[in-house]
């Protein structure tokens, strides 16, 4: 009576000459995952599907058939998702109704920090979606699309061909979601203005040149190219984290003027372009919060946006209000009303907390979304947009962000979200158990922290990092050890991997890496200890762990490659591996360096004997969030 034997055995039956035409398409490519039937069956649900014009969702069962009146095309595939997910404990619905508060219920998926996912992985990622009820996907491309005439544009990265976004858009348009680019035209283009070609209209740190013509000539071959391929009108913008806009070359040539004047006219020549291809656009807002505070802070509750500024602001683009980080529902009433002064109705983007790490932090990701969510709903907002980051070089499987989506979407469709509902949606969009998945957010969430969803810190990963040796982030746990704790994450973890649900196999990869935080979490100390006191005996034990330890980071690596190859084209798992590559061969150098010391040939470790220090002394109950740079060496040459 495994997960993945009630999930197969709760089949549904779908006449597909009995389906309105436009579902038809969509139903098909479902049947490549989920158990959907085409023919009549004694064990199979009947399912049959007409349009209402009631906006909800409304599904009634008679005499054995399941009647689902729909107003959008991703609605039905909702109701589809949430007949397979009778099979995770909750019971099948016979009747309930859902009328959507917000008419565009979309995610942003990172395609920029290092990995670019595959058509093929998209494709599962909306066949998901729409079993969920998300009517919205755009994909971020910083220059990881492709630009005719720019051979040096995603130069290196893998970026979608036009055929690739085009077979996208076709797909998604089956499943009922609108598909639209999301691109920068301002900042976070370090990745393309690293090439000589682009140096004349670089300001600096991968920011372009504002009011430069020669500027605007390729941002409208890249806005021309990032738009062709989609049926959508609406397009991204970008234009986030400007920092230090106009002090580069920009300074030189132009001289200085007002941070807010820069920004206000190259938006209005960005828009003249957009205006040009009749493009509906939007932009993140956080410019004009940064630049009316004196600390540079988004969230300042002093920053100042002059009227004259709220003006000129033009009013045919959408402001995005991005927030990842508050957990009270005043704040977001707060800041959506400031946003609605700038002249229009936002858009708001929480987030999935996917970034810097290696699987979702659940506990922040859900504490911030909840009021950020119920707010919206207060307050009338009909566009939201769920963001999944991929921070300094997207380690992170992605898929881990999907209890988060099954959330998401709750919110947009009932008034009060229903935590068997949602796990409903989850396993028939994943047939896995939404428990389990939640569980592996635990290689972060540790005993350590006194309040875990107030923070985001990333443990996991910088205690897998660090060098065995040298061990600068030890400090950080005040001599607390959390080998065991890890060692039961493993067996819960490797135990739910086993369990056959279509997409457990991925808690593999979390499972793996708490196997090797059991034996790695406090080596570290454990080596500094024994050799202070000159505790042969102990020193020798540890030393003799690390051809074992070795042996669970190399399997680490492969489960982490295969998952790599599986989701995202080829090109930047060089960086991944290069961070695995490093930490294997320190593993073998602390062995060789402890023989050495242990066999007589050397006298000491220098290594074990320099001091340790806390760097992030936050208190205790607290941990900090550290980039890949800041946690194996102390040294600038990184």
């Amino acid at each position: 009576d495994t997960i993945a034997a009630r999930y197969l055995m709760n089949r549904l039956h779908i006449a597909l000459n009995d389906l309105p035409d436009e579902l038809r398409p969509g139903v098909e490519l479902l049947r490549e995952d989920y158990p959907i039937v085409a023919d009549a069956s004694a064990d199979a649900r009947t399912a049959r599907f007409e349009r209402g014009d009631s906006g909800a969702i409304d599904v009634a069962t008679r005499d054995g058939v399941t009647t689902v009146r729909y107003a959008e095309k991703v609605h039905a595939f909702r109701a589809i998702g949430r007949l397979l997910g009778g099979s995770e404990g909750v019971d099948a619905p016979v009747a309930y109704s859902e009328a959507p508060a917000m008419d565009f219920i979309g995610l942003m998926l990172d395609n920029s920090r290092n990995a670019v996912h595959t058509p093929e992985n998209v494709r599962r990622w909306l066949r998901r979606l729409a079993l969920m009820g998300v009517n919205a996907v755009c994909l971020y491309t910083e220059d990881t699309y492709e630009v005719p005439g720019e051979p040096f544009f995603g130069y290196g990265r893998g970026p979608y061909t036009h055929a690739e976004a085009v077979g996208l858009d076709d797909y998604a348009d089956d499943l009922g979601i609108e598909m639209f680019p999301c691109i920068q035209t301002l900042a976070h283009l370090q990745q393309a203005l690293q090439w000589p070609v682009y140096k004349e209209i670089t300001d600096l740190d991968g920011i372009l040149l504002a009011d430069d013509p020669k500027t605007y000539e390729f941002l409208e071959r890249i806005i021309d190219a990032a738009t062709k391929p989609f049926r959508s009108k609406r397009i991204h913008l970008g234009m986030d984290e400007a920092h230090g806009l106009g002090t580069g070359r920009y300074a030189e040539i132009y001289g200085e003027r007002r941070r807010f004047d820069i920004m206000v006219n190259h938006l209005d020549r960005v828009l003249d372009i957009t205006r040009k291809l009749d493009l509906k656009p939007m932009m993140w807002s956080d410019m004009w919060f940064r630049i009316g505070s004196k600390q540079d802070d988004y969230y300042d509750p002093e920053t100042v946006i002059p009227d004259d500024v709220i003006e000129t602001i033009p009013k045919d683009v959408t402001q995005v209000y991005w927030d990842y980080y508050h957990r009270d529902a005043d704040f977001y009433r707060d800041w959506i009303a400031r946003h609605r002064a700038l002249g229009g109705e936002p858009l708001v983007a929480p987030g999935a907390w996917t970034w810097n790490r290696f699987w979702a932090y659940y506990l922040h990701a859900f504490e911030t979304m909840n009021p950020c969510m119920e707010v919206c709903r207060e307050q009338g907002v009909r566009e939201v947009l769920m963001t999944m980051w991929g921070d300094d070089g997207s380690e992170c499987d992605f898929m881990a962000g999907l209890p988060v989506m099954a959330r998401f979407a709750e919110y947009a469709y009932r008034d009060t979200p229903d935590d068997d509902n949602v796990r409903a949606v989850f396993h028939g969009a994943t047939g896995s158990e939404f428990g389990s998945w939640i569980a592996a957010g635990d290689i972060d969430a540790v005993s350590i922290l006194d309040d875990p969803g107030e923070f985001h810190p990333n443990p996991s990963k910088w205690l897998l990092f660090e060098d065995p040796l040298i061990g600068l982030c030890q400090p950080q746990l005040d001599g607390r050890s959390l080998a065991d704790e890890y060692a039961k994450l493993a067996d819960r973890l490797d135990a739910a991997a086993d369990d056959g649900g279509m997409m457990d196999s991925h808690l593999a990869f979390p499972a793996q890496i708490a196997r090797v935080l059991a034996l790695k979490a406090d080596l570290p100390s454990r080596l500094r200890a024994a050799y202070t006191e000159r505790d042969l005996d102990e020193l020798r034990a540890t030393t003799e762990s690390l051809p074992a330890l070795l042996i669970e980071v190399r399997k680490l690596r492969n489960i982490h490659r295969s998952l790599w190859f599986e989701q995202h084209k080829p090109q930047g798992w060089e960086v991944i591996e290069g961070r695995y590559g490093r930490l294997m061969l320190r593993i073998e150098t602390a062995l060789w360096r402890l023989d050495q010391y242990l066999s007589g040939e050397i006298a000491n470790l220098p290594e074990l004997e320099e001091e340790h220090h806390k760097v992030y002394d936050n208190g205790p109950g607290h941990l900090p969030d550290l980039k890949y740079r800041g946690i194996y060496t102390a040294s600038a040459l990184k």
